[in-house]
C-alpha cells in the first residue's frame, strides 16, 4: 500500500499520499486544527513535525488537507516547497489575517489577493526573481470568485503588501503608499513565486483582523475562531467543479501509488516510484 512508505522533510513527515491535492493553509497551525475539527470529517493529523500541524479529511466527501505555515515568508516558503515538489500538492490557498489599511476594507470583511506586492528578497534570494509584484493563480482566482458569489459572500479584492516586518521604523502611511497596497499581511508574496516556480497553483483569501483606519482589533482568540466565513469558502472552492478529478476519494487514494516523487531519507535524496525506493542511481533501496 503506497500509505505505507513514510516520505520525510526536515520539516514535514507524512506518509505517501497523506495530503489531499488540495491544501488549506492558515498561519497559526492551531487554526489548521480548528478547521479540522469543526469542518472536516474523518480528519487525520498526518504531520506534527516542529507543532507545524497538518490534517487531511473530507469535505462534503471530498479529500481536503489544511496544515499550518507559520509566519512569514521563509516560513510558508518553506512548508509550500515541500508540499508542492514533495508530497504531491498541486493547489494551496492560504487563509489567513490582514491588516487594512483602507476604509473600505473593514475588520472581518474576506477579501482575495489580485496581487501580492513586496520589498522582500525571499523571491530574489530563492530564484533570481526580481519582480516586486507577484501574482496569484487565475484559474484558482476565479473558483474562488465563483464560489463567493454563490454562497452570498462579499469578496473584496485587494492588492496586498508581503511585509518582512511586524514592527516598522516607517509609519503605516507611508508604507501604503510607497507600495500601493490595500491591505497587509506576511506570506502571499514567498507563496506565490513557489506556486509560479514550481507550476502549481496558489491564492490568498484574507479576513480583516485589524483595520489601521479605524484602530479596530480582534482579540487573539477571535482570530483563532472567527474566521468561518473565509475557511468555508475556502472549502466549498477546494470541492467545486474546477478541481473535478484532482481531489481523490479516500479508496482511490488506498490503491493508488505516486508515479514518482523525490524526498530526502537521511541527508540523500531518494526515489519513490510506483511504490518502490531508489537512490538517485536507480538502485532499489
Amino acid at each position: 500500500m503506497a500509505q505505507n512508505i513514510t516520505l520525510a522533510t526536515p520539516h514535514i513527515s507524512a506518509y505517501q499520499g497523506a495530503f489531499a491535492k488540495t491544501v488549506l493553509m492558515p498561519g497559526d497551525p492551531l487554526r489548521a486544527k480548528f478547521i479540522a475539527e469543526n469542518f472536516l470529517e474523518d480528519a487525520e493529523l498526518v504531520t506534527s513535525v516542529r507543532n507545524m500541524l497538518g490534517y487531511t479529511g473530507t469535505y462534503k466527501g471530498k479529500r481536503v488537507s489544511v496544515m499550518g505555515s507559520g509566519m512569514g515568508m521563509p516560513s510558508i516558503g518553506i512548508y509550500s516547497w515541500e508540499l508542492y515538489t514533495v508530497f504531491g500538492v498541486d493547489n494551496i490557498i492560504r487563509i489567513g489575517s490582514a491588516g487594512s489599511y483602507k476604509d473600505w476594507l473593514n475588520v472581518l470583511d474576506v477579501t482575495l489577493a489580485e496581487r501580492a506586492v513586496s520589498e522582500s528578497t525571499y523571491a530574489l534570494t530563492q530564484g533570481g526573481e526580481t519582480e516586486t509584484e507577484l501574482l496569484p493563480d487565475e484559474t484558482l482566482n476565479e473558483a474562488i470568485k465563483q464560489q463567493a458569489t454563490k454562497l452570498g459572500i462579499d469578496l473584496k479584492m485587494s492588492r496586498v503588501n508581503s511585509s518582512d516586518a511586524f514592527y516598522t521604523k516607517a509609519t503605516w502611511q507611508e508604507i501604503a503608499a510607497r507600495t500601493g497596497a490595500d491591505c497587509v499581511e506576511m506570506e502571499s508574496f514567498a507563496l506565490f513565486h513557489n506556486a509560479a516556480t514550481l507550476g502549481k497553483r496558489a491564492a490568498c483569501l484574507l479576513t480583516i483582523s485589524d483595520s489601521f483606519v479605524t484602530n479596530k482589533e480582534l482579540t487573539a482568540e477571535e482570530r483563532a475562531n472567527s474566521f468561518n466565513e473565509m475557511i468555508r469558502l475556502a472549502l466549498e472552492t477546494a470541492i467545486s467543479d474546477t478541481f473535478t478529478g484532482i481531489n481523490e476519494t479516500p479508496a482511490k487514494l488506498a490503491d493508488a501509488a505516486v508515479e514518482s516523487c523525490k524526498f530526502v531519507e537521511n541527508g540523500e535524496v531518494a526515489i519513490v516510484k510506483n511504490g518502490k525506493k531508489y537512490n538517485t542511481e536507480g538502485v532499489a533501496k
